[in-house]
C-alpha cells in the first residue's frame, strides 16, 4: 500500500510541477506585458493564489466548483487527482511566476540594452537573452518551490487522493502500527527530497561552470 502511495505521490507531484511550470512563465509573461488586460488577469491570480491556503483552494476545486456548475444546471465532476493537479499546479504557478519575475529582475539592464542594440527584438531578447539567466540565477529558489510541492502533496489526501499519507492512514486503520508506518513515509519524503536536492545542487554546478566557460 505504501508502495503505491509513493508511486502515486511522485506522479502527481511530477505532472504539477510541469503544467506549474509553464504557468508559470504564462503569468510572468502577462505580468510583464504591456496590455493591461493581460496585467489584471495576472495580478489577480496571483492575488487569489498567494492570499489563501492551499488547503482551501484544494476543498474549492473539488467540493466548490461541482456544486457552482450544477446550480447552473451543468454536470460538472472532478476526481481526487484531477482536483489535487489542478491545485497543485495553480499553487505552485503562482510562486513560480514570482521566482521568475525576480530572476529577470535581477539580470543587469545593461543586457537588454546591449540585445537591442544588435536589432534583436524585445521577444527575442527575452527568450535567447534575459530569460536563460534568470533561470540560473533562480535555480535555487525553483528547486526550492518543488520541495515544497512535493511535500505539499500530503494536503491533497484530504480529499481522497491515494498518496503515501492517505494510503498510511488506511493502513495504520487496520493494523494500527502509528511508529512504523509514519517513519516509512518520513522515510520516504526525506530520500525524495535529498535526490532532488542533489540533482539540482549538479545541475547548478554545470550551469555556473557553463556560464563562466
Amino acid at each position: 500500500m505504501l508502495f503505491e502511495g509513493m508511486k502515486m505521490t511522485i506522479i502527481i507531484s511530477v505532472v504539477s510541477l510541469l503544467i506549474a511550470f509553464a504557468l508559470g512563465l504564462i503569468t510572468l509573461f502577462f505580468r510583464i506585458s504591456r496590455i493591461p488586460p493581460l496585467v489584471a488577469v495576472a495580478k489577480v491570480y496571483l492575488w487569489i493564489i498567494r492570499g489563501t491556503p492551499l488547503l482551501v483552494q484544494t476543498f474549492f476545486i473539488y467540493f466548490g466548483l461541482p456544486q457552482a456548475m450544477a446550480a447552473i444546471g451543468a454536470d460538472f465532476r472532478l476526481d481526487a487527482f484531477a482536483a489535487g493537479t489542478i491545485a497543485l499546479s495553480l499553487n505552485a504557478g503562482a510562486y513560480m511566476s514570482e521566482i521568475f519575475r525576480s530572476g529577470i529582475l535581477a539580470v543587469g539592464r545593461g543586457q537588454e540594452e546591449a540585445a537591442r542594440s544588435l536589432g534583436l527584438s524585445k521577444s527575442r531578447t527575452m527568450a535567447t537573452v534575459i530569460l536563460p539567466q534568470a533561470l540560473r540565477i533562480c535555480a535555487p529558489s525553483l528547486v526550492n518551490q518543488f520541495i515544497i510541492t512535493l511535500k505539499d502533496t500530503s494536503i491533497i489526501s484530504v480529499i481522497g487522493f491515494a498518496d503515501i499519507v492517505y494510503q498510511a492512514k488506511i493502513y495504520i486503520g487496520r493494523t494500527m502500527e502509528s511508529f512504523a508506518t509514519y517513519t516509512v513515509v518520513g522515510a520516504f519524503y526525506l530520500v525524495a527530497i535529498s535526490v532532488l536536492t542533489s540533482v539540482s545542487s549538479h545541475i547548478e554546478r554545470r550551469m555556473n561552470s557553463a556560464h563562466k566557460s
